[in-house]
């Protein structure tokens, strides 16, 4: 009897410890994103593709949030909570949790874009935090 009571409150106990631990042990959660809204034939678009899309992903930047391209035509099937209509492209789009929080219209060339972006990530999001 004794036995089966103290391996019923080592369970308890383990599962109450787990409970607790869990968020000091889990990794960040991918909750930010960044969508940019291209369309064919962007003179821009093409740009920022030549000058930054194979390293963007391999940055910490990147890292935190991931790039997600979507179809200027395409943006109400995108499943964003823009806060107004995209006009320009390209535009890069900073999501989190399916609500945008922050925008860069255009392309400024690559020290702008790192810039801005850099920016608007501490301003937004908890981007510096998982640097650290």
């Amino acid at each position: 009897m004794m036995r089966k009571l103290a391996l019923q409150m080592t369970r308890a106990l383990a599962v109450v410890f787990a409970a607790l631990t869990a968020p000091l042990f889990a990794g960040p959660a991918a909750a930010a994103e960044l969508i940019m809204v291209e369309e064919h034939g962007c003179v821009w678009c093409a740009r920022w593709d030549s000058e930054l899309s194979a390293i963007y992903p391999k940055t910490p930047e990147g890292k935190f949030a991931p790039l997600r391209r979507v179809q200027k035509h395409q943006t109400s099937q995108a499943e964003i909570s823009f806060t107004r209509p995209v006009s320009f492209t390209p535009t890069f789009v900073l999501v989190e949790d399916g609500h945008e929080v922050g925008r860069i219209e255009g392309y400024p060339g690559e020290d702008f874009f790192w810039g801005l972006l850099g920016r608007m990530l501490a301003e937004q999001t908890r981007y510096e935090e998982s640097q650290g």
